[in-house]
């Protein structure tokens, strides 16, 4: 296709994308403000709210990150099909039988973050210089921040089925990932940093310790894909 095509192309998976984080965030609409009181209890207390529409921000973050997980099998699924083009019927079938799969690992990620991850977080930083600073969080930075470190940190759980997806097209394999080990580790203590947002030097390393094991476990997975469909291009 030419530089238009993939742009129109582009264009209509975004869009279907659009759509899908759309209905995905008026099914949540049922129990958003639920999920928001959840969100909170690692605080301890009621947050506070400066500007008058900071309800209406904060409900709408919170459906939008419940939309985006509600539609991230349809959003998977249209990111393979525009960074892996002209895929036979056959290996849309196996992108499409590795979605459920992206979702669970998804869900697991947030899990984890949630029940491990974010209470250290919070506990962290509430308690940094506590004998110097009282902690007075807006409803709109504390929500911003648990969104944020919820979202990103199980997306990130999603990396070894990428990895499985792409070593069934034969963009990738394990002899290749098993070289880079190096670039492995510069890359996720860079993403540690990115996505962690406490500086003690503890939670970095335990972050980037779970993003190695999940390379590993890529690395196991595309050897597995290699032997159900070994491509050499």
């Amino acid at each position: 296709m030419g530089i238009w095509e993939h742009i129109t192309e582009l264009r209509d998976r975004l869009l279907k994308i659009i759509y899908a984080v759309i209905v995905g965030m008026v099914v949540s609409a049922f129990f958003t403000e639920w999920v928001i009181a959840l969100m909170i209890a690692p605080y301890g207390d009621k947050l506070g709210l400066i500007n008058p529409t900071d309800s209406i921000v904060v409900y709408f973050k919170v459906a939008l990150m419940l939309g985006a997980i509600l539609a991230s099998p349809l959003i998977t699924y249209q990111i393979f099909m525009f960074v892996i083009p002209g895929l036979t019927r056959k290996e849309k079938r196996w992108v499409l039988l590795a979605l459920p799969g992206t979702t669970l690992l998804f869900l697991i990620g947030l899990a984890f973050t949630w029940t491990f991850l974010l209470p250290a977080y919070v506990g962290f930083l509430s308690n940094f210089q506590s004998n110097v600073f009282k902690t007075i969080w807006t409803a709109e930075a504390y929500i911003s921040f648990v969104t944020s470190v919820l979202f990103w940190h199980a997306a990130a759980f999603e990396t070894p089925l990428i990895f499985y997806v792409l070593a069934r097209g034969g963009f990738v394999n394990s002899r290749q990932m098993i070289q880079y080990w190096r670039q492995a580790v510069v890359g996720a203590a860079v993403i540690a940093a990115v996505i962690t947002p406490t500086v003690d030097p503890v939670t970095m390393t335990v972050i980037t310790g779970i993003l190695l094991a999940l390379y590993v476990f890529s690395i196991v997975l595309v050897a597995v894909a290699q032997r159900l469909s070994p491509v050499n291009r």
